[in-house]
């Protein structure tokens, strides 16, 4: 059975397109995963790990105003992640992950609450979840990574065969 990944690699393939992550929470995970599959160069463009509102900022034109009025654990911040990975790398689908792995909660937000963008065929799907289970951070970040990968391969899916 292929993994998660590699069906998103195998679609992304066929279809000739191309991918890019913009992580927060997730440090790199996500983008591990993905270029773990054999020919992720194929379509693989840029994968950035954005933890710094700094770099959300600089890197992905997240607005400091959102920042501010809704933190970077938020639905508008993963939105807005979504739109400027897809704008700054011109990429068919863009995943990204906004969120607190723990062990601290942050901005007064519990730790397992993630909000993960995805952008394809010109539309920006945001998903909020919120995982309650006492997990290490290693088991939260890889729980997210998972969690994003899932989302991603239903709209590509989705989207595809519309």
């Amino acid at each position: 059975m292929q993994t998660l990944e590699e069906q998103i690699g195998k679609i992304l393939i066929e279809n000739n397109l191309t991918a890019a992550t913009a992580e927060s929470c997730t440090g790199g995970l996500l983008s591990s995963k993905l270029t773990d599959v054999t020919g992720s160069s194929a379509y693989i463009k840029l994968n950035y790990v954005t933890y710094a509102n700094e770099a959300k900022q600089a890197v992905l034109g997240v607005k400091s105003e959102t920042l501010k009025a809704h933190g970077a654990v938020s639905y508008e911040c993963a939105y807005e992640m979504a739109e400027g990975l897809t704008k700054t790398t011109g990429c068919d689908l863009a995943i990204c992950t906004t969120g607190i792995a723990g062990p601290l909660q942050d901005e007064g937000k519990p730790v397992g609450l993630i909000y993960i963008g995805v952008a394809f065929k010109e539309k920006i799907h945001v998903e909020r979840v919120h995982i309650k289970e006492k997990l290490t951070k290693a088991e939260m970040k890889n729980r997210f990574a998972n969690l994003a990968l899932k989302i991603a391969l239903d709209i590509i899916s989705e989207g595809i065969q519309q």
